[in-house]
């Protein structure tokens, strides 16, 4: 497995695993729209946010080349609270469909933490939907508390 940025080229299968964590998509079915690209280009060029991928580890130059297991977002976020420490904030968290169970979403949750822990942030926080029940329980599973009460304003565009 490799634990590393995502790089343009992992757009469509990130995407793809975004689209439905129920089944698995075909990253060549995924259309990358403007929004995605635009969206990415932001992620990838501010020194706070990173968009990391978990792959199989596959040599790119085979037929088959690398496939993306796992996804999420990092940003890392600046506060006068905890001493001035940095936080960061897990988002967009999924793994294969057909990977799960695997221990796949484990380790890279390890290997996120550890990402934060070495930038030197206090705190990991996330927010789930709280319709993935099962996700609550992976989340608790790993550590993580129950520890406030999350809202979101939906901003018409």
């Amino acid at each position: 497995m490799i634990f590393r940025e995502a790089t343009r080229q992992d757009l469509p299968a990130v995407l793809a695993l975004l689209a439905d964590e129920d089944t698995v998509l075909d990253p060549a079915s995924i259309v990358v729209g403007e929004a995605h690209e635009r969206a990415f280009a932001a992620i990838e060029a501010d020194r706070r946010n990173e968009m990391l991928v978990l792959t199989d580890g596959a040599d790119r130059a085979s037929e088959a080349g690398e496939v993306v297991l796992g996804c999420l977002q990092l940003t890392y976020i600046p506060g006068l609270g905890r001493n001035g420490q940095e936080r960061a904030l897990v988002e967009a968290v999924r793994i294969r469909a057909d990977r799960r169970g695997s221990g796949l979403g484990a380790e890279l949750m390890r290997l996120a933490t550890e990402r934060a822990r070495v930038r030197g942030c206090g705190l990991i926080q996330l927010t789930s939907n709280k319709r993935r029940t099962a996700a609550h329980r992976f989340y608790e599973r790993l550590g993580f508390a129950r520890s406030h009460e999350g809202f979101k304003l939906h901003l018409e565009s």
